[in-house]
């Protein structure tokens, strides 16, 4: 049997032309793009096409985008350097309880530096209460950061909502749109979004690399410090493989096809959860099914311990996850989950997330739906 990738929210394969392009700007763009002379000049160019692309896929201006190596540390910068520059104006942060720890270990380091931090909670179906938000909201609220998609059970926050309520705060407004950027339409001028950060490797491209958006009207210090490039947003030599890779796959993203891929994973979903019930498994969606990003599927599988689950799949040649990569791999139950549930719910180590990219057909998913049922009746037996 083939193996079958089902973890696509963790990483993705590279496009075949990503991987094309890379290996060709590595043999023949290969000057710094800081550096004067013509190998320079090649090399700058480049970067700057790059840049008017991924800024055309959010409506916005070339200069407002900053290459860096990815999530993290757009995540990073963009809290911590407006936390730090704009103390004076007040040191309380919003965010909410099940962002990623890009943003939540982050907050706790700020939290250890003074500044105080409002966890919003989520509701029994994972979405955030937007009255939560308006009640949280206050004078001296200087970042509200609310992720765009849920990595885990894969809801959409109230992004635009929020963006109207800051239109005449104070406050910043960040989102980690790592999840949803190759799935949904992000406006950030229209949304009201002041920063944004992005990883490539979500989006079939490289991995290591990224953006992160920073409306001009706002003013955000450098997160590092060392040469001019970016135009003195972000010391480093630039990545050009790694850009021009996260640029082919940007503008493999079109409109139409981010619909198609909406329309084909909604259709994986329903055949996985046709099989299921025909197999009389019981079973309960995690999330709320009319409010998520399409690739993500998290199941609670009633009485299966989701680790054992996920070992017998795997040695089947089967991927899928319990949630994060960032925290796969530790015994630390899924922070989501324990949001919607609380601590010690039986769901919280009996769910698996499944999700859907590039590679993945419907005879795949059947096959997977297939082996899914008898591996669970095995368990059970």
């Amino acid at each position: 049997m083939e193996p079958i990738y089902l973890d696509h929210a963790a990483t993705t394969p590279a496009h075949p032309a990503v991987i094309e392009i890379m290996t060709d700007e590595m043999a023949n763009t290969f000057g710094n793009p800081s550096s004067i002379h013509a190998f320079g000049r090649q090399a700058h160019r480049r970067l700057e096409d790059i840049r008017q692309v991924i800024a055309a896929s959010l409506q916005v201006k070339p200069h407002e985008i900053i290459f860096n190596s990815g999530g993290t540390e757009g995540d990073n910068t963009a809290i911590i350097e407006t936390a730090l520059s704009r103390k004076d104006h007040g040191k309380h942060l919003i965010t909410t309880a099940i962002e990623h720890p890009a943003v939540l270990e982050t907050m706790k380091y700020l939290e250890s530096l003074g500044f105080e931090v409002t966890y919003l909670p989520v509701n029994e179906k994972g979405d955030l209460v937007l009255s939560d938000f308006e009640e949280s909201l206050r004078e001296d609220t200087i970042l509200v950061s609310v992720m765009y998609g849920n990595n885990e059970i894969g809801n959409l926050l109230p992004i635009k909502e929020i963006g109207k309520l800051l239109k005449t705060h104070q406050a910043f407004f960040h989102t980690d749109a790592v999840q949803a950027y190759g799935a949904e339409g992000i406006l950030p001028h229209e949304f009201g979004i002041d920063l944004l950060s992005i990883s490539a490797h979500k989006i079939n491209g490289p991995k290591g690399v990224g953006f992160l958006y920073k409306n001009d009207e706002i003013s955000l210090p450098s997160f590092f410090h060392g040469g001019e490039q970016e135009e003195k947003r972000r010391a480093g030599t630039e990545n050009l493989a790694g850009i021009a890779g996260m640029g082919k796959a940007v503008e493999l993203l079109t409109a139409s096809e981010k619909q198609q891929r909406h329309d084909k994973y909604g259709v994986f979903q329903q055949v996985i959860l046709t099989q299921l019930d025909k197999a009389e498994i019981e079973y309960q969606i995690n999330g709320n099914p009319k409010n998520k990003l399409a690739h993500i599927l998290n199941i609670w599988f009633k009485g299966i311990s989701s680790d054992l689950l996920l070992m017998h799949l795997d040695l089947q040649g089967i991927a899928i996850s319990t949630g994060s990569a960032c925290t796969a791999g530790t015994v630390e139950p899924s922070h989501v989950l324990e949001a919607i549930y609380g601590k010690n719910h039986p769901a919280i180590k009996e769910s698996v997330r499944i999700s859907f990219g590039l590679g993945n057909d419907e005879a795949q998913i059947k096959e997977f739906g297939n082996i899914l049922i008898k591996t669970i009746q095995k368990i059970k037996q």
